[in-house]
C-alpha cells in the first residue's frame, strides 16, 4: 500500500526554480523601495511595484508548501525548505510594510540615512539572489556561500549602525524644532527599513544552516 502511494507522489520538486523566482521578486522590490527612497518619478509607481512583487512572492510560497506536501524527494529536510522560503518572504512582507508606511504617511523627502538604509538593502537582497542558484549543489559551493551570508550579516551590522545614527540626527532636529510628529513619523520608517535588515540576516543564518548540513 505504501509503496502505491510513493508512485502516486512526484519524486521531486523544482525548489531550486521557486527559491530563485522568490528572489527575483524580493531583488526588484529592493530597487523599488531605493527608487522610492530617493524620491524618482512617482512614488505610486513604486509603492505599487512593491505590492506586486509581494503578491508574486506570495503566489511562489503558497507553491513551494503545495509542493513540499507532495514530494516524496526533497533536496533538503522539509523543514529547512519551509524554514529558507518564509525567511525569504519575511524579508519582502517587511520591504511591503515600509511602502505602506511611506504611502500612510505621505512622505515626499527622504533623509539621507534613510537613503543608505535603501541601498544596503538592495546589496543584501542582491546576494541572497546570488546565493540561490549555488543551493544547487551545496556541497561543492559551501564556500562561496560562506562568504555571501558573512556579507549579508555585515550588512545588517551596517544597517543597525545606520540605524542608529539617523535616529539620533532626527531626535536631535525635531528637538529643536519641536516637531514631535515628524520624529514619530520618521522614527517609524527607520523601524521599517531596520526590520528588513533583520529579515535578510534571518535568510542568510538559513543558507548557513543549509551549508552546515550538507556542505
Amino acid at each position: 500500500m505504501f509503496g502505491w502511494f510513493q508512485r502516486l507522489l512526484p519524486k521531486t520538486g523544482d525548489f531550486f526554480g521557486m527559491f530563485e523566482r522568490h528572489a527575483a521578486a524580493c531583488v526588484d522590490a529592493a530597487d523599488a523601495l531605493a527608487n522610492l527612497t530617493r524620491s524618482r518619478g512617482d512614488a505610486a509607481q513604486w509603492v505599487s511595484r512593491i505590492r506586486d512583487r509581494e503578491h508574486d512572492a506570495d503566489d511562489v510560497i503558497r507553491e513551494v508548501l503545495f509542493t513540499v506536501r507532495r514530494t516524496f524527494l526533497t533536496p533538503f529536510d522539509r523543514g529547512a525548505i519551509t524554514s529558507l522560503i518564509g525567511a525569504m518572504d519575511d524579508t519582502i512582507d517587511e520591504m511591503q510594510a515600509a511602502a505602506s508606511a511611506i504611502e500612510l504617511y505621505e512622505i515626499a523627502e527622504f533623509e539621507p540615512e534613510m537613503q543608505e538604509m535603501a541601498d544596503k538593502i538592495v546589496e543584501a537582497v542582491g546576494l541572497i539572489a546570488q546565493a540561490m542558484p549555488l543551493l544547487r549543489d551545496v556541497e561543492r559551493n559551501g564556500a562561496p556561500l560562506h562568504l555571501l551570508t558573512e556579507r549579508i550579516v555585515q550588512l545588517e551590522g551596517e544597517v543597525d549602525l545606520i540605524h542608529q545614527a539617523g535616529l539620533k540626527v532626527n531626535f536631535l532636529r525635531h528637538r529643536t524644532d519641536g516637531d514631535l510628529v515628524a520624529f514619530i513619523v520618521a522614527r517609524e520608517i527607520y523601524k521599517h527599513l531596520e526590520k528588513i535588515a533583520d529579515a535578510f540576516e534571518d535568510v542568510a543564518n538559513e543558507i548557513d544552516g543549509l551549508v552546515i548540513d550538507h556542505a
